[in-house]
This record gives C-alpha cells, sequence and structure tokens, in this order.
C-alpha cells in the first residue's frame, strides 16, 4: 500500500473512460473538465481508468439546471459499477430537490448508510466544490471547503477497502420506489447538463486495471 502521507496529495485526472453512451460525455484534457448530457439518448456514466486505494477526490460540479425531477447526477468512489459485492461512497444529487445532496457508503454490496444533507444552495446556480477523502479508518464528505460528514470504522465492522474508480453519471432514477427518491420524470427542460471541472484525483495510490466494464 502507497504511503499514508502520501494519500492526500492530488492531481488532475488524466484520462477517462465512458462506460455508456460516449456521444452524451465530452472531455476536455486541456482544461480539465467533462460535460455529461441527458437528453433522449438517456445519459452517461464517465470513470477513472484505474482504480485508486484509499485518498483524496474532488471536482468542481455545476449540476443541470431546470425541472430535474426524476434524474440522479453524482460523484462516487465504485470498486466497480455493477458488482453486488462492490465498495462505494457516494455524492447523490436527487432531482426532485437540488438543495440537498445525499451521502452513503457500501462494503461488499451493503448500503443503507444514506444520510440527506442541506446544502444551503441551488446545485445549479454555479459550481461548488465536492470532496471525498477516504482513509483506511475513516472518511469524509466535504462541500466547499466544510466537512458535513465524517463516518469512522469502528471494531468489528466491515470498512471500504477495496480499490475504486472515480465515477460520475446522469441517469433517470425515477423508476426507484416508484420516484420517492429523486421524484417522477418530467423532461420538460431537456436537455439536462452536468458540469464537472478541476477534477482531481491521488497522487499516488493508483492501482493499473485492464477492466473495460
Amino acid at each position: 500500500m502507497a504511503d499514508p502521507a502520501l494519500h492526500h496529495q492530488i492531481h488532475p485526472i488524466k484520462e477517462i473512460a465512458i462506460d455508456y453512451t460516449p456521444e452524451a460525455c465530452t472531455h476536455c484534457p486541456v482544461s480539465n473538465s467533462i460535460t455529461l448530457t441527458f437528453d433522449h439518448r438517456g445519459g452517461a456514466r464517465w470513470r477513472s481508468t484505474t482504480r485508486f486505494l484509499y485518498g483524496t477526490f474532488t471536482s468542481l460540479i455545476q449540476c443541470p439546471k431546470g425541472n430535474t425531477s426524476g434524474l440522479n447526477f453524482n460523484i462516487y468512489l465504485s470498486s466497480l459499477e455493477g458488482d453486488k459485492s462492490q465498495d462505494e461512497i457516494d455524492f447523490e444529487f436527487l432531482g426532485k430537490d437540488k438543495t440537498i445532496v445525499q451521502t452513503n457508503y457500501y462494503t461488499t454490496g451493503t448500503g443503507n448508510r444514506e444520510q440527506i444533507h442541506d446544502l444551503g444552495f441551488d446545485c445549479s446556480d454555479g459550481f461548488h466544490e465536492y470532496t471525498i477523502k477516504w482513509n483506511p479508518d475513516s472518511i469524509e464528505w466535504v462541500i466547499d471547503g466544510k466537512v458535513v460528514r465524517k463516518a469512522e470504522k469502528k471494531e468489528g465492522e466491515a470498512f471500504p477497502e477495496k480499490p475504486m474508480f472515480l465515477y460520475a453519471s446522469v441517469w433517470d432514477a425515477s423508476y426507484i420506489a416508484e420516484g420517492q427518491w429523486t421524484g417522477p420524470y418530467i423532461g420538460c427542460d431537456v436537455p439536462y447538463v452536468c458540469l464537472y471541472k478541476d477534477i482531481q484525483v491521488p497522487v499516488s495510490t493508483a492501482v493499473e486495471c485492464s477492466c473495460d466494464s
């Protein structure tokens, strides 16, 4: 494992993989910016090309404008999207209310640790900084430099320890809990564009991966 002192040294993300709908995702390495669009094609999801074991992950994000009811937009860590035994650490925006954000984390596929946080602003009104600080014994969720949640490993309890990709996506989650989670999808302001810039990942904890899914 990398020297713990290096966990929180960060640098711009160099390249990304796009898991689906590549035409709805643009990446400009020069400006370190990524755009995700949700429209008639559905949404899109990007991820880092390597997994990381601990460290600091951060991005400036401007969430989509308009009536985003039904949509989920996010930035999160996962050992592998779609794996039912994944480790995961989330920031998730719920389209029905752009003044809140949900945090959560999973260990070997078990979550149910959701918390809702009042942002104090509309997440579509300009860029705000969202940061995950992941250590072997703690996780911090930070917004604009303020820690909004801290989870600490307890003796005898599982804690995220699998190397994880950095992911982000925009998708229609209105079918979950009959729309109670993100609201019903309205779609009156399509296209919905989520902007990411100044995306930073750990310098020293990359784990090479040939995974294409």
